[in-house]
């Protein structure tokens, strides 16, 4: 089954990592807990379009592949909701001055987005029992509650879908493997403005910090864990 760096990762690198041994598969464990990242109308518009036609709406959005990556997110959903599992939701919130910091540097179009931007797309909108996690950098863990409420609920295992992959989603999983959650990817329920970047990133997820399939393995892996 191909993967998103097929093509663009020579042959020669791919052999350097397996040289040093990464890669392997790591056993995911028996509580999983869902995180949708930034999936919000500034990410991917109110309706779906092309990338050029849909930064006309907000200046942040990663257009169609949002949409596309939604879909799997919300296959995802249901099996996290139908089992009862939790499912949370690590999101940028509207910036007051004093708290832009850096970033308004680095993507001052953030600083700018209209408020219906920070909405939640109906289809994979919170629920009443769902975190909420506003944050203020790329990492879901950084500055927020995120690991205690993990120890709290007894979760050992993340599956980590939205977005951009090489930002937000990179930034998470680098610090769930830190903290020796166990980190599954769907590479085709994230998502990012960039598809080299996407794709690189994904590859470097791969070997060195989490399993990193389709959906439908994703959902394979879960299967699993409902049948323990």
């Amino acid at each position: 089954m191909s993967v998103p760096w097929e093509g663009l990762i020579p042959e020669e690198e791919i052999r350097r990592y397996e040289a040093a041994g990464f890669g392997r598969k790591a056993r995911p464990g028996k509580r999983p807990g869902l995180l949708i990242i930034d999936v919000q109308y500034r990410t991917i518009g109110t309706e779906p379009k092309p990338f050029w036609e849909a930064v006309e709406e907000f200046a942040t959005s990663c257009g169609q592949v949002g949409w596309d990556a939604m879909a799997n997110i919300q296959r995802l959903l249901k099996v996290f909701r139908d089992n009862e599992w939790p499912v949370l939701y690590p999101h940028v919130a509207p910036k007051e001055k004093f708290d832009q910091g850096r970033l308004a540097e680095k993507n001052p179009a953030l600083m700018k987005v209209a408020a219906k931007g920070y909405e939640f797309p109906e289809e994979i909108a919170p629920q009443p029992n769902d975190v909420l996690l506003p944050k203020k950098h790329p990492s879901a863990f950084f500055g927020t509650p995120l690991t205690s409420y993990l120890i709290e609920r007894g979760i050992d295992t993340l599956v980590v879908t939205g977005c951009t992959t090489s930002g937000c989603v990179r930034g998470s999983v680098v610090d769930a493997f830190a903290n020796n959650f166990s980190v599954l990817v769907p590479h085709d329920a994230v998502y990012d403005r960039s598809q080299v970047s996407h794709a690189v990133n994904l590859f470097d997820m791969s070997e060195k910090y989490a399993n990193v399939g389709t959906t439908d393995e994703v959902l394979g892996t879960l299967k699993d864990i409902e049948n323990v």
